[in-house]
């Protein structure tokens, strides 16, 4: 089971995107004021809360900002390598459905791929016949 921090503030979306997740089994979602990343899991984050963390961001996949639609805001999330944006406006359930998506990830990180190895078969095209007159 995943722990799920959800730091959104008084936001009125919070006790709705909170109702959702609860009705599953897959996380455990605590409402806070402040994030810790210290802690294991997801965190769900508003821009005021992702101002209160250390820049770089260890593990920005666990990283679920919920913001306006506004440059600078998404100019701060892509520079702290967030992956997961939402906006204000959109549905609670779509809410719910990046925060689980992120809880997958936690769960499932990908292994660092190694450098990719690609071997080329050279092929000489075929000697075309000629015609002799």
């Amino acid at each position: 089971m995943q722990t799920v921090q959800l730091a959104l503030g008084n936001a009125p979306y919070g006790a709705v995107v909170l109702d959702l997740l609860a009705q599953g089994e897959n996380c455990l979602v605590r409402r806070v004021d402040r994030p810790d990343p210290g802690q294991e899991g997801v965190l769900v984050l508003n821009v005021d809360s992702l101002e209160c963390l250390p820049l770089p961001l260890k593990d920005p996949e666990r990283v679920v900002l919920i913001t306006r639609n506004d440059p600078e805001h998404l100019t701060r999330a892509w520079e702290a390598g967030i992956r997961s944006v939402v906006f204000e406006n959109d549905p609670p359930r779509t809410m719910a459905l990046a925060i689980l998506g992120a809880t997958l990830r936690v769960r499932s990180p990908r292994p660092e791929l190694p450098g990719a190895h690609i071997t080329h078969t050279c092929r000489q095209p075929a000697a075309k016949a000629h015609k002799t007159i």
